[in-house]
């Protein structure tokens, strides 16, 4: 019986995968696993794979999409702040304490683990200490170390590199272009009050730009997979999993924004000209920064507008 959910394309063959699939062949498998890599979509693509190959085996009477199949469980954040409750997760742990319905085995699913309740990460590592039996737990995250050493010392870790291909957003591409060209403008100098203030208005069209840009994307994105999702899901996951959604696509389009920077300065550094050295290690530094403050849940206008005004004030004063 050949699995009928791929491996994501691009970490196909990769040395977890690999051992990954040897560990199930074998059933050597892991009863807990922490699965962690920079984008969320991938590693839910990655245990519904892994979900595949451990349910719908040979000898079942019925094979089920794993979005759909009555072994495997998903425990998701929910609600604005996007949290996972003690609730929930006690209601998960109800369900994989019960006999398999289909399948010999059961998977839970745990999307975006950092985002547990203390009391929730509690509650569940109890079921890490004393697992169910025939039963695989998946914790997925991009944050690793945002879990509880405690649950985080109980689980094999996995690391997947990024799978993330060029995000392909309308106004993108031509965005980049003129954030491109801005930077040119900057590397001629502000020598008048005119050429500073075109910069300046350049600045603020971006980040308007930017916002449209972003919302047409999560707008496009989420029509997308809303028909996917799983028909029993509470409004307030279904609200968590479209801010996640925006939050993951704002995480793309600022990582565009840093490989495109460091793309620009390049040429310039190579050719060992001094005077751009110091104000584009200003910029880069001033994108870490602003980048880090969106995992603070920071408005992602107020991130881009402390960037680009650092990023301006770097080359007037150089």
């Amino acid at each position: 019986m050949s699995p009928a959910t791929a491996w994501p394309k691009e970490l196909a063959g990769t040395a977890a995968v690999s051992v990954i699939e040897q560990a199930i062949a074998q059933k050597r498998l892991s009863h807990s696993l922490l699965l962690q890599g920079e984008d969320m979509a991938a590693l839910i693509e990655i245990a519904h794979a892994m979900a595949d190959r451990l349910l719908n085996v040979p000898g079942v009477s019925m094979c089920f999409p794993t979005s759909k199949h009555p072994d495997c469980f998903t425990l998701r954040p929910a609600g604005k702040m996007r949290i996972i409750s003690a609730d929930a997760t006690r209601a998960l742990i109800a369900k994989v304490q019960v006999t398999a319905t289909i399948s010999h085995n059961k998977v839970a699913i745990v999307q975006e683990a950092d985002r547990m309740h203390v009391t929730a990460a509690n509650v569940f590592l109890k079921t890490l200490e004393e697992p169910p039996r025939n039963t695989t737990l998946l914790l997925l995250t991009t944050r690793p170390y945002a879990l509880l050493p405690t649950i985080r010392s109980r689980v094999q870790y996995f690391r997947f590199p990024s799978a993330v291909a060029p995000l392909q957003a309308v106004g993108w591409n031509a965005w980049m272009a003129d954030y491109q060209g801005w930077l040119g403008r900057l590397i001629s100098g502000t020598t008048t009050k005119q050429s500073a203030a075109d910069h300046l208005f350049s600045l603020y069209g971006l980040i308007v730009r930017f916002s449209f840009i972003l919302g047409k994307a999560t707008e496009t994105t989420w029509e997308s997979q809303k028909a996917e999702l799983p028909e029993d899901l509470e409004d307030d996951e279904k609200v968590a999993i479209e801010a996640g959604l925006s939050n993951g696509l704002r995480a793309r389009l600022f990582a565009d924004i840093e490989r495109a920077t460091r793309s620009f300065a390049l040429p310039y550094l190579d050719r060992g000209d001094a005077g751009v050295r110091r104000p584009f290690a200003a910029t880069i530094d001033a994108l870490e920064h602003s980048f880090g403050l969106l995992s603070l849940n920071l408005n992602e206008m107020t991130a881009l507008e402390d960037f680009l005004l650092a990023t301006l004030r770097a080359w007037t004063r150089r």
